[in-house]
């Protein structure tokens, strides 16, 4: 196959500001690319993830799809994942997208995900958990000792499986969040959240960090879309935080992550956040 120049961006997601957010590569016209190709282009990119926009299914289009999106993270396709979902629909609408209806509809391995627009922000509606409620005692002690705090610090826990397998944790506070300095062994194939508020009057609710295993051990992600739509799931329904708040994750990597969480009338919560494209271009794929 002949390489192609295709239209292309890396976006900064999770944040207004250049190169202090989650990155994502975004390939705006993935026609005719076999996974293959797909994951190796991702690989090569070394970031967390990489997208490939494509036309949606005769399905997806009767029921309102704009775009279709294939999500790719370093060796293997992924059905969902947040911060891909509002960098791909930021690129998309920056290079000319014009959605159906109010809201862009983007389809995905999961099936159809809304984006509504909030100003410059984009939010998705968060996808229901496949698995919720606590954590079994022995997981709570296990992930306690990898992180270093005594089992008395975990305040509240829950799966918070949305796709990824999340585990969430709320520490007694964004300060205790900070401090961490999680053991690899320890933890080994687990993922984990972890989250602990703010003092009042601050201008975040919550601290969140994201622990997940790697190629070398136990990795950490600077901005996290599934998790924090699960944990504000977890949260607002178990009354550990408002139907409307501002999280921040990253800053222990020195990023400034600000994921804005919101329940509707309806119930619905919306996970969102700003997007910045950092390099536009072309591709040869």
């Amino acid at each position: 196959m002949i390489p192609l120049p295709r239209p292309f961006s890396q976006v900064d997601v999770f944040t207004a500001t250049p190169y202090r957010g989650n990155p994502l590569a975004v390939v705006l016209d993935g026609s005719g690319l076999s996974t293959e190709a797909m994951q190796h282009f991702t690989n090569w990119t070394n970031l967390s993830e990489c997208t490939f926009v494509l036309p949606p299914t005769a399905e997806g289009l009767a029921n309102g799809a704009d775009y279709r999106v294939r999500i790719f993270c370093p060796g293997r396709e992924l059905p969902f994942a947040g911060h891909p979902t509002l960098g791909t629909g930021h690129a998309w609408l920056e290079a000319g997208g014009v959605p159906q209806a109010e809201h862009v509809v983007q389809e995905c391995g999961v099936g159809l995900v809304r984006l509504r627009r909030d100003g410059q922000r984009l939010a998705f509606a968060a996808p229901p958990l496949i698995q919720s409620g606590p954590l079994p005692e022995a997981d709570v002690a296990l992930i306690a000792r990898g992180l270093g705090v005594a089992r008395g610090d975990i305040v509240a826990h829950s799966w918070c499986d949305n796709g990824p397998n999340w585990r969430g944790v709320m520490l007694r506070s964004a300060e205790q969040v900070l401090a961490l300095k999680p053991d690899a062994a320890t933890l080994a194939g687990l993922d984990i959240g972890v989250v602990g508020p703010h003092p009042a009057g601050c201008e975040t609710a919550f601290e969140v960090r994201a622990f997940f295993p790697g190629n070398n051990g136990l990795c950490e992600d600077p901005v996290t879309g599934s998790l924090n739509a699960a944990l504000a799931q977890w949260l607002i329904g178990a009354g550990l935080a408002p139907e409307r708040y501002v999280a921040a994750q990253g800053t222990a990597m020195a990023r400034e992550g600000r994921v804005f969480i919101e329940r509707d009338a309806s119930g619905t919560v919306w996970v969102g956040g700003a997007s910045v494209t950092c390099i536009d271009g072309m591709v040869r794929l």
